[in-house]
């Protein structure tokens, strides 16, 4: 795009808001109704942001340079108080930032063959984990106070490390054959979903134990998954991919209630260990050319249909191929596992515009809806039906990044220089406003013109009671 290339995007951890990182600034979106909550450009020199990751809805976001001209050096975390329109502390490291990761009292930063978690009040490093080379940056952290579970690449092919912060415990789950493509964890930490680089399987897994709880297949076919979804109760579970098309599936009563036993699988997937905290087509058919193929990972079944959160529940199960009816009439007749496959429940198609780009989902805040962005600066609201499923319905169409347009707007003031303090390589810096106000902060943030709330679905923009800066607080730890 001329004068605004789209470098980023991401949505916040409830889906309600989306974040883009551009040429020269930033931008985010709401979600339900679609609109532009605001814009910050950079005047003078480069503005280039590859990395925005939003806090729910506050004012305090993430940013990381990128681009050919990017603001910051992409091996810096800048972290920026949109009400005082300028940063407030940052992280240094030696290599290139991959991905960003908050919460409201952690940070996880993913580097290339690291996972860094800090504390987000003094920026005080609480744990490094060591990871398989993680180009994609692939990292997941549960978003609710209830619990802390952070979810990354093992150190082996298509292992994922899961940290139980609350219980003190790794668990590490041989999740899939090849090397991962895409994770995500639910709001409260205690479903992950996983997919491979081969693209056909989706794994959904229990992260108290490690086990494998529901397996479902995209397609036949190679893809690249660019993003998982799994809806706030798990009753769904949404996944975008290069074929331009976004499959929804319905999860099983043992993923949303915990009832029921998981998919037996030929041996176990997870082992425990102390931590080290210290201190394209719509469904596509089965095809022939698969039969007896091996997919990737071990073996196993998802089960079919489930209860829906809010009553009463219609009937839905994920259709399957016809000849499951057969090894449900002679349980003793041995079907390859791609006849036992859950195929999708609904799908949504992308326009041909957007063929191709890389596309992310969520849910939207109404019931049995999805919200679509694309690499390509398409916004898509999508609802479907939870009884019969099939093709989504369309709602909203737009394109958000005009390039006229976002090359002149975008007022906001420019960061400002900040001075740095280098501990063995690696520099911090952090006001200590942040660390005084932090208990009123744990509290609750607040919102303009009203009174303290918790809310983390509550519409409107955010901003935590932080004010006056004047001082610099150290912190240490060792970094990559």
């Amino acid at each position: 795009m001329t004068g605004s290339e789209l470098l980023y995007l991401q949505f916040n951890q409830d889906y309600g808001c989306f974040a883009a990182g551009t040429s020269n600034g930033f931008r985010v979106y709401n979600c339900d109704p679609y609109k532009e909550s605001f814009c910050r450009g950079f005047d003078g020199g480069p503005g280039g942001i590859g990395i925005v990751e939003m806090l729910f809805r506050c004012n305090i976001l993430a940013i990381v340079g990128g681009g050919a001209a990017p603001r910051y050096p992409p091996t810096k975390v800048m972290i920026w108080d949109d009400h005082q329109g300028k940063c407030i502390g940052e992280l240094s490291f030696r290599s290139q930032v991959r991905a960003v990761k908050l919460r409201r009292d952690r940070i996880v930063v993913a580097l290339e063959h690291k996972v860094l978690v800090y504390n987000f009040a003094d920026l005080k490093l609480l744990h490094q984990i060591e990871t398989l080379a993680n180009p994609k940056g692939l990292v997941a952290v549960s978003s609710t106070a209830e619990s802390t579970v952070l979810a990354c690449p093992g150190l082996h092919t298509g292992q994922i490390r899961v940290e139980l912060y609350d219980r003190r415990q790794t668990k590490f789950i041989s999740a899939h054959n090849n090397a991962l493509s895409a994770l995500s964890l639910s709001l409260c930490g205690k479903r992950l979903a996983s997919a491979s680089d081969k693209g056909t399987l989706v794994r959904v897994w229990n992260t108290a134990d490690g086990q494998l709880l529901q397996e479902l297949r995209r397609g036949a076919d190679h893809a690249i998954i660019h993003s998982i979804a799994l809806s706030r109760g798990c009753d769904w579970l949404a996944v975008s991919s290069d074929k331009s098309t976004v499959h929804v599936f319905a999860l099983s009563e043992a993923v949303s209630t915990g009832a029921g036993a998981g998919v037996q699988r030929s041996s176990p997937s997870a082992t425990n260990s102390p931590t080290m905290v210290p201190g394209a087509s719509v469904m596509e058919p089965p095809s022939s050319s698969n039969v007896g193929g091996q997919d990737d990972g071990a073996p196993g079944s998802g089960s079919n249909g489930g209860a829906l959160s809010t009553p009463p529940p219609p009937p839905r199960s994920n259709p399957t191929s016809i000849l499951s009816v057969v090894k449900g009439i002679v349980p003793s007749l041995a079907l390859p596992k791609y006849f036992q496959s859950e195929w999708s429940f609904a799908q949504a198609r992308l326009s041909s515009d957007d063929v191709g780009c890389r596309s992310l989902v969520g849910f939207g805040p109404q019931p049995n809806t999805l919200c679509i962005i694309t690499m390509s600066g398409a916004f898509y609201k999508v609802s479907f039906d939870p009884s019969k499923g099939g093709a989504c319905s369309q709602e909203v169409y737009t394109r958000f990044i005009d390039p006229q347009a976002a090359a002149a707007g975008g007022a906001g003031g420019a960061a400002a220089a900040l001075l740095l303090i280098t501990h063995s390589g690696s520099s911090h810096c952090w006001h200590a406003a942040v660390a005084a106000h932090w208990e009123h902060v744990l509290r609750g943030a607040v919102r303009v013109g009203k009174t303290p709330c918790m809310s983390e679905g509550a519409m409107g923009m955010w901003r935590w009671p932080w004010w006056g800066v004047s001082r610099r607080l150290l912190s240490h730890g060792s970094q990559e």
